[in-house]
């Protein structure tokens, strides 16, 4: 069993951090998708929906058994507490997901784990358990536009979200490669990824 370089990649919303990661899968990377573990833990019969029902009650359950992300979230921009309780429930099993990740990435001896982390410079844990961090940058307005035509919420929500993650340049800090993903076509933005995955042996 040997262990491949560690990278952490991330960045705010709508800054083009998925895409990237998917060029640099298709590049060999072994991706850990630190957000699509998140969901899974408070989709229908998820680890975290019985504990998220003690907490808030069944009002922030779906008629589908899983989290209502949209009221959710309603009630952890208003309270910080509440957010700080959906982070104590989340986060340990988060944690634990990301951990059997990673041994099966290394019983397969991946030479680079992609760990897709948004929140990656607001924890203190990740920086020293990574090798290198990859920060895919924009301007906020271009995420504003990016993230309202996704999404179709209202620019005043979208700037809520934005200003609970890491100011932008405590981010850009943070990093050892930035890709500036603004003002260039998919193709150019695969090319910059590409001449940065030769630094990870992709």
């Amino acid at each position: 069993m040997s262990k491949g370089i560690r990278v952490g990649l991330t960045g705010g919303m709508g800054s083009g951090k998925s895409t990237v990661a998917r060029f640099l899968t298709q590049r060999g990377a072994y991706l850990i998708d630190a957000d699509a573990i998140s969901r899974s833990t408070t989709s229908t019969g998820g680890a975290a929906i019985s504990e998220l029902i003690q907490a808030f009650g069944p009002k922030v359950i779906g008629h589908d058994g899983a989290l209502d992300r949209a009221k959710m979230r309603e009630i952890a921009f208003k309270d910080t507490n509440a957010r700080k309780r959906l982070e104590a429930i989340v986060h340990p099993l988060v944690k634990a997901l990301i951990e059997l990740e990673t041994r099966r990435a290394d019983a397969i001896s991946a030479p680079c784990l992609l760990y897709d982390i948004p929140l990656l410079v607001e924890s203190s844990h990740w920086r020293k358990s990574l090798d290198t961090i990859v920060v895919v940058d924009c301007t906020e307005d271009t995420q504003i536009e990016r993230v309202s035509r996704r999404s179709g919420l209202a620019e005043a929500e979208v700037r809520a979200v934005l200003a609970a993650q890491a100011m932008r340049m405590k981010r850009l800090k943070g990093a050892d490669f930035v890709i500036f993903n603004d003002g260039i076509t998919l193709s150019q933005l695969e090319t910059l990824t590409k001449q940065i995955s030769v630094q990870f042996g992709l």
